[in-house]
Parts: structure tokens; sequence; C-alpha cells
């Protein structure tokens, strides 16, 4: 695994991801959470094919600025960059754009983990 690596995603926004419905807010726009959500989804998903098998990666910080908003019916585009490799610890450039404006954007990290060890089997 080499930093470098970088993950796309698009979604559209649906009532189950705003504000209003998430209980974050009262607004019918993309939640704070559920950006998050999508940008660890993403960070996950941008390395997951360079993992040995019967690993995977828990996020574990998540530092994001939520810059503007955006409605149901929009699509988002996210992105993730691996910057960071400190043993198990990834970091991941992480951005949310609507076309050409950036909703959220930051950093988040995530760690390598042995599943079934995790679990406790």
């Amino acid at each position: 695994m080499e930093t470098g690596i970088k993950y796309t995603s698009k979604t559209t926004v649906e009532y189950k991801m705003t504000a209003a419905a998430f209980g974050s807010g009262t607004v019918e726009v993309l939640s704070t959470p559920y950006m998050i959500a999508l940008m660890e989804g993403a960070s996950m998903n941008c390395v997951k094919d360079q993992l040995e098998e019967g690993q995977t990666t828990v996020g574990t910080k998540v530092c994001v600025n939520h810059l503007a908003s955006v409605g149901i019916g929009e699509e988002v585009v996210t992105e993730a960059e691996l910057i960071e490799i400190d043993r198990r610890r990834l970091t991941f450039n992480v951005k949310v754009l609507h076309g050409d404006k950036l909703i959220g954007e930051g950093t988040h990290d995530r760690f390598i983990i042995n599943t079934a060890k995790f679990m406790g089997k």
C-alpha cells in the first residue's frame, strides 16, 4: 500500500440523509453526520483492495468542516486520498463536492485491523 491512492463515489441526496431526517437539525439538506459517513465510506473503499484477507479498516478520527448545503435530489461526489501511512494508521484527505462547489473537506484516520480478532473470535 502506498500514499496517493484515490477513490471517488457519487451519491444522490435522499430525504433519509438530511438533517431533518437524521435528527441533527430541522432543514432538509445533507446532514453533517451523513456527509461524514460518505467520507468514511470513501476512505474505507479507497484501500479495501490493498488489504490482506481477513483485514478491514475502522474509523478512529474525523476532522472536517461542513461548508455549504446541498438539497434533496442533488448529486454529490465524495473523494478520498490516502496521504499518510503510519504502521496500521492510515490518514486520508476527504472532500464532498456538488459540481464545483465544495460542501465539506478535512481529514479522516482509519486503522487496519484483523476482523476476527477485533470481534473477539
